[in-house]
């Protein structure tokens, strides 16, 4: 297994808190200890630069506690990034800000017609583009998706409320490798998966319910969380390195280190 060195997007996450509730895992009742979470993610970060990997940064934004989940901000292949929109408008504001660091970047912007919250559902997974609908991203967005990219789309659709975006119940491990948790799809989503990964890793539920797919993987090391240790023993079966890592302050808001982390591209050499 060849791991590639990628550049990754973050944002620290300076101003989290959980003040709303807009997913199953959220309650705004329930303590919240920022500074631990900045701890966690600094913890994240180390973990891809001692991997080799280029991490830039977006300066967080007050009043946008979610703003830390950079995968959400939006979609990159090659030179171009598709801006998002929000469903909620909590998280609204959000969008101007990693459009602005994308133009800023060099990269061509394209601005969704439809609601798309980036990356959280839309995966590059070898020649496919995987594209999650169901709680968040519209399904409108997906031929959008493909007219700028120039990837074929495939529709996954999300059952389970809490697996709310697609990267939570699904994480790509190579061009050819996916892990998932069969019970978040539909059953037709599900025979997608079947037929395009037949090698897939299989996740369970008590895995899915610490965020264990919402996890990273340079083709031969995966960060995880470290709660997710079913997960990373099928995956150390199959010859993966896992690197488990602990944002239980941020899973409080629902993101893992998925969540946090945006894909630019390949690392220059």
């Amino acid at each position: 297994m060849d791991a590639t060195s990628q550049r990754f997007l973050m944002c620290r996450p300076t101003y989290f808190a959980v003040d709303y509730a807009i997913n199953p895992w959220m309650d705004p009742t329930a303590p919240v200890d920022t500074e631990r979470a900045v701890r966690q993610w600094e913890r994240l970060r180390q973990v891809y630069r001692d991997l080799g990997h280029v991490v830039e940064e977006i300066t967080p934004l007050p009043g946008l506690p979610d703003m830390v989940f950079a995968a959400n901000g939006g979609t990159v292949v090659g030179d171009r990034a598709m801006a998002v929109q929000f469903r909620d408008p909590q998280r609204a504001d959000e969008a101007p800000a990693y459009r602005a660091w994308f133009e800023a970047a060099g990269f061509d912007v394209y601005d969704p017609k439809h609601v798309n919250e980036g990356e959280g559902d839309v995966l590059l997974a070898g020649d496919v583009l995987l594209a999650g609908t169901g709680f968040r991203t519209a399904h409108a967005s997906h031929a959008q998706l493909q007219e700028v990219f120039g990837y074929p789309v495939i529709t996954m659709q999300l059952v389970d409320p809490r697996f709310y975006h697609l990267d939570t119940a699904l994480t790509v491990l190579d061009e050819q490798t996916v892990a998932y948790l069969p019970e978040a799809f539909s059953p037709g989503s599900r025979a997608v998966l079947r037929r395009l990964f037949p090698d897939a890793v299989h996740a369970t539920m008590a895995d899915a319910e610490v965020l264990g797919l919402n996890a990273v993987s340079d083709g031969r090391h995966v960060v995880l969380p470290e709660q997710a240790t079913g997960l990373a023993a099928k995956l150390r079966d199959r010859g993966y390195q896992t690197i488990g890592v602990d944002l239980s302050e941020l899973r409080k808001a629902g993101g893992g280190p998925k969540c946090c982390t945006l894909r630019l591209g390949k690392a220059s050499k």
